[in-house]
């Protein structure tokens, strides 16, 4: 290109310049229009979009600004008017808090900001109407109202501002204005729907956009609010509240009889006897007038493509709310198969594309007529279906463990844990994990145990994969528990916990003396457990660790303990086994306060330094690893 130029007039090589100049300014200047193409009426968003059935978690971006921190889901609302809404709570779109390490901070949360909406022509004899259902809490949260907090003596008392969730319309000058709010403190499990009339004539212009606005703790999951069903046309009323809409509303049922999710080498032992009986959802009538409505239930393998099953059922008469059930056929995988992902859908055969108020995009109400899951056979178990809506935390002298059913002998050879993170920054934190065998249908001898560093995971219903220095070998019945280690109140691990999960009773609690299981009751049906909480934790055994053959007759070995002792101590401790490699001492705070690798024929270690108070030592030898309490009195 260069010795070409210099073959031409200064004129002719100035003109080519312009040319190419003005050429760039015109793509840019039709790229600009391009992004600001305003959305025409009408605007609806039921958040029942492909992406969102698929698992994405984000706003359409084609309706909604990027950026936001909203969480689309189907499970943390109660009786949502359709399948999935927007969730708003102080955690950012990745899942982390706005704010860590500063508790009580309290601001602006999560924004769901339109896309320019042309109302430009219109007037407020237009009958303009914003309309949306809203709930709080749901299976979050409860916004707050305004506390008055106590402060140190001599101060006066701090007011702080109470939460709310608040629209606000932007004018012509680009000045955003609240239209509409609700303050935190009132309990109401049931979904309000509100009319906003557009009638201010600063708004009638091509531009004007809307946005949804949280407040609230920037800490953690705190103060949740769901909005659903937004709907923004012209003339409508404040009368007019349904549409001829008929949708899927509740998460689809697990399609295997005991997990969610199991290794397809313990599948296949039983095979069809490991389907559920039936899958459920809940199919909504928004006009409640009784409507024949026949559904297909598709079942294809996401891995290979394989078609499963495709049934279309007989129709039901839908009246408000309406249980659907169908029934999973057999499926079967030769042996070369080692991974099957499960999609299975009720996809409803409606009529709501025949809506006139939606003659441009005819598909718009039909996207809420398909719900779908994911049942993973792979090579790990799970009860949960891979999101939370709450997180439980246990203190130092309790325990939880989940318990597993197996088919036939297994290894295991890591645990895929949710924690969620709340109000401090816990990375680095540690706690132990311990597989346990079975003892009378309840947690016995510890198989191993290990200490982790607690880490994040990337996204917010995302796991990490804790692995085993080595693999545990586990006949028929096993169980895995986690532990706190830190006893302060600021450091408390908060697992995540699927509230929606009917798995509930394979998990135990020990509050320090025995084991109970979760919602056990009597013969009269009275409570006889402590823990009464209904869902799953979000604790994930991998399986297939590449040990031996494992015969169906092998029995567990337990691991010989390693310990130190006296405990309680003044300080001087000491140990029998020459194996013990390393040694590492943790405060009440989860702070590592000594590390030391014995020499050749060590058997004692002199902590009378250190003050009084309840610690942990991590004991290592070779590639077995134990957590014990000690306690240090001088």
């Amino acid at each position: 290109m260069g010795i070409a130029l210099l073959n031409l007039s200064h004129t002719a090589i100035i003109r080519r310049f312009l040319r190419g100049f003005l050429l760039i300014i015109c793509c840019l200047q039709a790229s600009a229009g391009m992004a600001q193409t305003s959305l025409q009426l009408p605007f609806f968003d039921d958040f029942a979009t492909a992406a969102a059935r698929s698992g994405s978690t984000q706003p359409d971006p084609s309706r909604w600004q990027p950026g936001s921190g909203v969480y689309i889901n189907n499970t943390m609302a109660i009786d949502q008017p359709t399948i999935n809404v927007a969730t708003f709570d102080g955690l950012q779109a990745n899942g982390r808090p706005y704010v860590s390490n500063n508790p009580l901070d309290q601001g602006y949360t999560d924004t769901l900001e339109s896309k320019p909406i042309n109302l430009s022509g219109l007037s407020a004899g237009s009958a303009v109407y914003l309309s949306f259902f809203w709930q709080s809490k749901g299976l979050g949260e409860l916004p707050d109202p305004g506390d008055t907090l106590s402060t140190p003596q001599g101060s006066p008392p701090i007011l702080q501002a109470g939460d709310s969730l608040t629209l606000q319309f932007r004018d012509a000058t680009g000045i955003w204005k609240t239209v509409w709010g609700q303050a935190g403190g009132h309990v109401d499990s049931t979904f309000n729907q509100a009319f906003v009339q557009i009638s201010d004539a600063s708004y009638f212009y091509d531009g004007f956009a809307f946005r949804f606005r949280s407040f609230g703790r920037r800490s953690g999951p705190f103060d949740t609010w769901h909005i659903d069903y937004i709907y923004l046309n012209k003339g409508r009323s404040a009368t007019d509240k349904y549409m001829i809409d008929i949708a899927t509303q509740r998460a689809l049922s697990p399609l295997l009889k005991r997990y969610t999710a199991m290794p397809m080498s313990q599948y296949k032992i039983k095979g069809a006897a490991e389907l559920a009986d039936s899958v459920n959802t809940v199919v909504k009538n928004l006009i409640n007038n009784p409507t024949p409505v026949p559904s297909r239930f598709i079942v294809r393998d996401d891995v290979s493509g394989r078609s499963l099953q495709n049934e279309l059922t007989a129709p039901i008469y839908v009246n408000g709310s309406q249980r659907r059930s169908v029934k999973p056929s057999a499926y079967t995988f030769d042996n070369t198969v080692t991974k099957a992902l499960l999609h299975y859908e009720l996809d409803l055969q409606t009529s709501d594309n025949q809506n006139s108020i939606f003659q441009r995009e005819p598909q718009t109400l039909l996207r809420n007529d398909t719900i779908s899951a994911v049942a993973a056979l792979d090579d790990y178990y799970a009860y949960d279906d891979g999101s939370w809506e709450y997180a439980q935390q246990i203190r130092q002298r309790e325990q939880i463990a989940v318990r597993f059913i197996l088919n036939r002998p297994d290894t295991i050879g890591s645990v895929r844990a949710c924690i969620v993170p709340f109000t401090t920054d816990q990375t680095g934190q540690p706690f132990v994990i311990t597989v346990y065998a079975n003892q009378n249908g309840k947690p016995g001898t510890a198989l191993y145990q290990q200490s982790f560093s607690m880490q994040y995971p990337d996204t917010r219903n995302g796991f990490v994969d804790y692995k085993f220095t080595r693999s545990v070998i586990v006949k028929d019945t096993f169980y895995v528990g986690y532990q706190q280690i830190s006893s302060s109140d600021t450091t408390f691990l908060r697992l995540g916990f699927d509230k929606s999960s009917p798995f509930g009773a394979n998990i135990f609690y020990n509050g320090g003396t025995n084991w109970e299981q979760n919602l056990q009751t009597g013969s009269q049906g009275s409570t006889t457990s402590l823990l009464q909480v209904q869902g799953a934790f979000m604790l994930r055994p991998v399986m297939g660790g590449k040990l031996a053959v494992v015969t169906a007759t092998t029995e567990p070995e337990p691991l010989v303990p390693l310990r130190t002792y006296p405990n309680p101590t003044s300080g001087l401790i000491q140990w029998d086994d020459p194996r013990l490699t390393r040694l590492e001492v943790i405060n009440s705070t989860g702070r590592l306060v000594h590390t030391v690798e014995p020499e050749r024929g060590q058997r004692t270690l002199d902590l009378s330094y250190l003050p009084d108070g309840l610690y942990l030592i991590r004991l290592f030898a070779k590639q077995q690893t134990t957590v014990q309490k000690l306690i240090i009195q001088h």
